[in-house]
C-alpha cells in the first residue's frame, strides 16, 4: 500500500514538474512585440497640425569617397583599417534622420528614398498588369520644406568589429580592430543642416550640429532615439561603440534644431 503511495506521489511530482518545465518552454517560444514611442519621451508632448517634410540625400564632406585610418596596436605595431564608400554611412544617417522625424509627431514626413519602387508600381498600373485601384502618376504628395544634410565631421574613434564588409571595414583590419578597441579616447560627427522652403528655396535656417562621446553608454534617452535598435546602413561597424553614441547624439541634436526653427505657419496639415 505504501509502495503504491509512494508511486503515485512520484508520477504527481513528475507530471507537475513536466507541466512547469513546458509553461516555461512556451514562455521562451512565444513571439514578443515592442513599441518604440521614440521621440515622444524626449520632445514636449504634441497634438496639433503637422508640417510636410522631405529629407534629402546626405551629402559627405570630410575627405574624400573613402579613406584610411592608421592606428597602433600592441607593441607598436601599425595597423591600417581601409573604409568603404561611405555610402552606406549617409543611407543610414538619412534613413535614422527620417526615422526620427516621424517620431517627433510634428511632421507628415515624406518618402523620398525609394522612389524607385513607386514608379515600377506606376509601371505596372500603366500597363495593365494592375485594376484601376493601382498607383497613378501624380498622385504622390510634396513636401513644402526639405531638410539638407552635409556630413562635415567624422572622427570614429573606436570603430566596432562588427558590420564585416556592408559595414564599411573589410574582414581582417575588422577583427584586429576589435581587439585594440579604445585605440582613441574620443569619438564625434558632425554634420551641416539646412531647412528649405521646397516652393521658393529660400534657406529658413541653417546650423551646425555635432555629436561627441567618449564612452559607449547610450543611456535611457538616446536608447529611445530612432527605436534604439541596431544602426542601418553601413552604421553597423560602430554599433556598441562610442561612435554609436555620438551618432545618435547629432541626429537627436538635428531633430531639436528642426523642430525649434521651423516655422510655425508650415504646421497646417
Amino acid at each position: 500500500m505504501q509502495k503504491k503511495a509512494l508511486f503515485i506521489i512520484t508520477i504527481s511530482l513528475l507530471v507537475a514538474g513536466l507541466l512547469s518545465l513546458t509553461g516555461c518552454l512556451e514562455s521562451q517560444v512565444q513571439p514578443k512585440a515592442k513599441v518604440d514611442t521614440g521621440l515622444e519621451q524626449l520632445l514636449p508632448p504634441y497634438n496639433g497640425p503637422k508640417a510636410k517634410v522631405a529629407v534629402a540625400k546626405f551629402e559627405w564632406k570630410v575627405g574624400g569617397a573613402s579613406s584610411t585610418t592608421k592606428v597602433k596596436g600592441f607593441g607598436g605595431q601599425a595597423i591600417t583599417i581601409e573604409h568603404a564608400t561611405y555610402e552606406g554611412y549617409t543611407t543610414g544617417l538619412r534613413d535614422m534622420l527620417t526615422t526620427a522625424l516621424v517620431q517627433s509627431k510634428r511632421y507628415r514626413v515624406l518618402e523620398r528614398q525609394n522612389l524607385d519602387a513607386l514608379k515600377e508600381e506606376m509601371a505596372l498600373t500603366r500597363t495593365g498588369y494592375t485594376d484601376k485601384s493601382g498607383i497613378k502618376k501624380g498622385g504622390i504628395k510634396g513636401a513644402d520644406i526639405l531638410v539638407i544634410a552635409a556630413i562635415t565631421g567624422w572622427e570614429p574613434g573606436s570603430s566596432g568589429a562588427g558590420g564585416g564588409l556592408g559595414g564599411g571595414i573589410f574582414g581582417k583590419a575588422s577583427a584586429i580592430l576589435g581587439g585594440i578597441r579604445g585605440a582613441f579616447k574620443k569619438s564625434s560627427m558632425a554634420m551641416d543642416i539646412r531647412i528649405v522652403d521646397t516652393h521658393t528655396s529660400e534657406v529658413l535656417a541653417a546650423t551646425r550640429v555635432e555629436g561627441e562621446a567618449k564612452d559607449v553608454n547610450i543611456g535611457g534617452a538616446l536608447g529611445v532615439l530612432t527605436g534604439g535598435g541596431a544602426l542601418g546602413g553601413g552604421l553597423g561597424a560602430f554599433a556598441k561603440t562610442p561612435m554609436e553614441k555620438a551618432i545618435r547624439t547629432c541626429i537627436y541634436e538635428a531633430v531639436k534644431y528642426i523642430v525649434a526653427n521651423t516655422p510655425k505657419e508650415y504646421f497646417k496639415y
